[in-house]
């Protein structure tokens, strides 16, 4: 009989060795360091985009002369915990670098023809430092091989050092910050967050250059393409998944084609669809519903689209939808009507909303006169409509959103101005002021304009704006033999 081994003891609970620390291994961290090739990276940028980028710092150099300059990338938010969102760039930082680089700071040194720029980022945490391997949030050999200052600086053209350089670079003078001001950095840095240059990159990004152009008809286009695909998931969303399932469907599309959806995908079927901002999108799809659908694709230099349609779920209107579609498409028209350099940017605001007070007038939904509602004191067809029907369009959705109202409401149009108008009508299902068969009935018609020389371009214009034209472009983008 062989002989009995001895069974194994578990070790007491008080006496059990902790788990290592790895970084606190200098052993671990010195063999860590040992035996890596070095990648060969290109930073992701393009010509066009960077000589972009250099004529926008040229033209705020020329408007904002003799003032030195700091502009922060920011920092990805926290998502929960030690998880963070996706890093997107600081606006005003993306248009003077046009690259997504995480705490970045551009600084603009004053000169007597303009400024002389450089750019400071955090250098990688590369082999060789016990980061490399212990910082889940920046380590390489967690989340990949990473761009060094010299790998930036022959992308871009200027001048790329390492962020812990900042402090002594800005000794000599005194700068205005914007972009994703930190007031705890502002603290250590002799800056200030400045209102005055807020305004001038606000001012000087409201018109467009033709490579910012050529970057919004992508995005436009990117996105019908993601309409197409999202009615072509209507049948799916019937039978399971539901709204939510249509709002994976674009952002897929949007992801694929840029940095992804440039605001939260609104989805809305149903009584969700009179809900401004339905980006909860847990409701379900039936064929008796209207399908409201607000959705941008983001390239990946930030330039967004902003286009909304309504859909018949069944592939027809019914005479209480269609009557509803009809009047926004009426001020729709009404608004665009309105766009030519030159004029308010205000007018086309008025426009939608006199033939949106009108029709609701002719059914008996207002307790006042046509003239009395849209009166400043009136405004009782705002009711159901309370938001604004336009606004700019650019590196955000709503581009240049805190500037001045005389650079923006109270300013003219401008060719090369891009914008949206989005005229709508919202009747929630438990308001007692409509008749029942317009309960939860929910309509907007968006589009990206571009202002020209003699009036707009519609960059939008492959989606048809009346309920006929929308209900064969349904069936044709349902049904991919047709489409192609």
């Amino acid at each position: 009989m062989s002989e009995k081994l001895p069974r194994s003891m578990p070790i007491p609970q008080h006496s059990q060795p902790r788990i290592p620390r790895l970084a606190d291994s200098q052993p671990f961290v010195d063999f860590m360091a040992k035996g890596w090739d070095s990648p060969q990276l290109t930073a992701p940028v393009d010509s066009a985009a960077t000589q972009a980028a250099a004529n926008h710092r040229e033209n705020l150099s020329q408007a904002f002369t003799g003032q030195g300059i700091m502009v922060f990338a920011g920092q990805a938010p926290v998502r929960a915990n030690d998880n963070f969102h996706e890093f997107r760039a600081n606006s005003d930082f993306m248009y003077l670098i046009n690259a997504q680089i995480e705490t970045a700071v551009l600084l603009g040194h004053p000169t007597t023809d303009g400024h002389d720029f450089e750019l400071f980022i955090p250098v990688p945490f590369a082999p060789g430092t016990a980061d490399f391997f212990s910082n889940a949030i920046h380590g390489e050999l967690w989340v990949g091989p990473s761009h060094k200052p010299l790998d930036w600086q022959r992308a871009l053209g200027i001048p790329v050092r390492p962020i812990q350089e900042l402090e002594s670079a800005v000794r000599s003078g005194h700068f205005h910050a914007a972009g994703a001001v930190n007031a705890t950095e502002l603290g250590t840095l002799n800056a200030q967050d400045s209102p005055s240059l807020k305004r001038v990159l606000s001012q000087l990004r409201m018109v467009k250059d033709a490579w910012e152009i050529a970057e919004l008809r992508a995005s436009v286009n990117h996105t019908i393409d993601g309409f197409a695909q999202v009615l072509n998931e209507i049948p799916h969303a019937i039978r399971f998944g539901g709204e939510r399932w249509l709002q994976g469907t674009f952002d897929r599309v949007a992801r694929t084609y840029g940095n992804g959806p440039g605001y939260a995908t609104i989805i809305g079927a149903g009584i969700h669809a009179p809900t401004l901002h339905w980006t909860r999108c847990d409701g379900p799809v039936s064929e008796d519903q209207l399908l409201l659908l607000d959705m941008g694709v983001e390239e990946r230099s930030c330039y967004t689209a902003d286009v909304t349609r309504t859909f018949p779920v069944a592939g027809t209107f019914t005479e209480a939808q269609r009557q509803v579609h009809d009047l926004v498409e009426k001020s729709h028209r009404a608004g665009l009507a309105a766009l030519a350099p030159g004029k308010a940017y205000s007018d086309f605001h008025f426009a939608c909303m006199e033939e949106i007070a009108k029709g609701l007038h002719d059914w008996g939904l207002l307790p006042v006169s046509v003239d009395e509602a849209l009166s400043p004191t009136g405004q009782h067809h705002r009711r159901w409509l309370v938001c604004g029907v336009g606004h700019h369009l650019g590196l955000d959705v709503h581009d240049c959103s805190h500037s001045h109202y005389e650079d923006y409401q109270g300013a003219l149009l401008q060719e090369n101005m891009v914008l949206t108008v989005e005229p709508g009508l919202y009747f929630h299902a438990h308001d007692t002021m409509v008749p029942p068969e317009l309960r939860g009935l929910g309509v907007r018609i968006e589009d990206d304009l571009l202002i020209t020389a003699t009036g707009y371009e519609n960059l939008s214009a492959e989606l048809p704006l009346d309920a006929a034209g929308l209900e064969r472009w349904m069936a044709q983008a349902m049904n991919p033999a047709v489409r192609a």
